[in-house]
């Protein structure tokens, strides 16, 4: 177990992280947590484009060995999977709990409940983070149940592992309770982002919270074991026909973040949900492609981080009809 002790802990005793709590649930009144800017009062539980109230909804919780080692390790990474999204993306792995609307209704929560999944991993299952999946539109209840949680013994490094399509306004709110930023880096082209991910201003939000996110966390830190404390983990999945904009994402990232930023280049796309459907998408990646991804990636100067394998592609495809065990089994 890790034992630096995360900055959330001094926020905590200065009550500044009381006063994030309230300032982000009182947004829920008129919801502007996500780009989306929905403006309904989930307070009340009106919902909209993501289908959650007031509650948060968790789907699922596990020690995760399937992250990268920084955050794996040797004892897993405290995995919360929230239900529904902000994204609608047509070959998303997690399309059971992410776009399964009603299913997630049986799911709904409480702070406490959740504060009480993140003391579980921690000290039951001795996780080495608490790896927060999907939770953009989830940021006011996840930071008050933080504050729940400290008091309860919460001390391990908090991961906030996005699809990027966040609101600037919400994530400084998270600036010194977040210790490791994991973002999607999806596309390159809006056009794609609107057809496959249902977010036509993708670019511009995800491009300008990957800079805040690096603002405020900076290079990946580890411990003398290899685990995770610090920084940002950019991932990027490699799509087949160039959808992601692989080339253009990476130049990006290389001349306006750091060419030193961690990068995990994904290599597990497959097939799911309604890929099957759009041609472009119905079909896992070439070695051709993968390898021409790399080759970008190294000749931009993107040497830092993993790199995950051909072969890859059903491996890490996860099935949440077994809640507590998504990935005990391989489809």
């Amino acid at each position: 177990m890790n034992t630096a002790e995360p900055p959330y802990i001094a926020l905590y005793h200065s009550g500044e992280l009381k006063k994030r709590a309230k300032r982000l649930e009182a947004r829920l009144a008129s919801c502007d947590i996500c780009p989306r800017k929905c403006g309904i009062n989930r307070l009340e539980d009106e919902t909209q484009f993501c289908h959650s109230g007031r509650q948060p909804i968790v789907a699922s919780f596990c020690a995760h060995h399937g992250e990268e080692p920084a955050l794996s390790g040797s004892c897993g990474s405290g995995t919360i999977f929230f239900g529904n999204c902000n994204l609608r993306c047509l070959y998303c792995q997690n399309y059971q709990i992410s776009q399964n609307h009603e299913r997630q209704r049986l799911n709904k929560s409480n702070c406490y409940s959740l504060a009480e999944h993140m003391l579980y991993l921690q000290n039951k299952l001795g996780c080495h983070n608490i790896n927060f999946v999907s939770p953009s539109h989830f940021v006011p209840q996840i930071v008050q149940a933080v504050l729940l949680a400290v008091p309860m013994g919460l001390r391990l490094p908090l991961v906030y592992n996005t699809n990027s399509y966040d609101s600037i306004k919400t994530l400084r709110e998270l600036n010194g309770i977040i210790s490791i930023y994991l973002p999607d880096l999806k596309y390159a082209s809006d056009v794609w982002a609107k057809r496959l991910s249902q977010a036509p201003d993708y670019i511009r939000q995800a491009r300008n919270a990957i800079k805040e996110m690096f603002r405020q966390a900076g290079e990946l830190l580890v411990d003398e074991s290899g685990i995770a404390q610090r920084g940002v983990i950019i991932r990027h999945l490699i799509l087949p026909n160039g959808l992601a904009g692989s080339e253009q994402s990476l130049a990006w990232l290389a001349t306006e973040v750091s060419p030193k930023v961690a990068l995990s280049l994904m290599s597990q796309y497959h097939p799911i949900h309604q890929a099957l459907k759009f041609a472009p998408l119905s079909r896992a990646i070439s070695l051709s492609e993968y390898k021409t991804v790399l080759k970008v990636a190294n000749g931009m100067g993107l040497e830092n981080g993993w790199r995950q394998e051909m072969g890859a592609d059903r491996i890490y495809l996860p099935d949440f009809k077994s809640k507590d065990h998504p990935f005990a089994s391989k489809r």
